[in-house]
């Protein structure tokens, strides 16, 4: 059997369908940054790692957790979430993580967090992962799994990133898909793999999930 899938949760708003909860529970290394612990807590589990400057962790969860397992990281010219991914990468070593509550909630941070995805662009070495979509970055060519049908959105940060794209309603070939340009916004898999290039950089890919948890 594959080995659990080490899960980092960060302190945006997640919505804890059974799924979600079943794979932060059989997670190993369970982790959490900053106020993420407290959206564990509210499901029964404990991060072996809280990481971040740690003002948002509520003192009951902090005294749950343990001062054993605080990695205060207090620079605040990062975010928590950046300090907790070079922790599990950097650190621990971690070949793969899945991280809860990146999305949604606030803009500027979401958008903070997919500008560190891209900026890490591991394919599904690092998925931000919510009850209804799934977010990973790319660059170079990577082949993700797909069912026929769902929503997928493409969007660099780079105007000068050339985007290719195959197993999709519109494929593009060496274009660029940038944020503030012409992004490729409900674009629709018509393959169970979509086939994603980027050049000069990276690409965000979103895909929107048919079977919700």
């Amino acid at each position: 059997m594959p080995s659990p899938d080490p899960v980092l949760v960060a302190n945006g708003p997640i919505r804890w369908t059974r799924e979600l909860a079943a794979l932060a529970a059989a997670a190993e290394p369970l982790l959490a940054a900053d106020g993420g612990a407290n959206a564990l807590g509210r499901i029964g589990l404990r991060p072996v790692a809280v990481i971040g400057d740690l003002d948002s962790i509520t003192p009951g969860i902090r005294a749950l957790v343990g001062e054993e397992c605080l990695v205060e990281r207090p620079d605040q010219d990062r975010t928590d979430l950046d300090k907790a991914l070079e922790y599990a990468f950097s650190d621990l070593g971690v070949e793969r993580l899945t991280v809860l509550g990146a999305t949604g909630g606030r803009l500027d941070h979401a958008l903070a967090n997919l500008g560190m995805l891209a900026v890490r662009a591991l394919a599904d070495r690092l998925v931000f992962l919510a009850a209804d979509h799934r977010v990973v970055a790319v660059t170079g060519e990577a082949a993700l799994d797909a069912v026929v049908g769902e929503t997928w959105s493409f969007l660099t940060f780079d105007p000068a990133v050339r985007v290719s794209l195959a197993g999709v309603r519109w494929p593009v070939t060496d274009c660029p898909v940038s944020l503030a340009g012409t992004p490729s916004i409900s674009n629709r898999a018509t393959a169970d793999r979509v086939v994603i290039r980027a050049d000069g950089g990276a690409v965000v890919a979103l895909r929107w999930l048919l079977s919700q948890p």
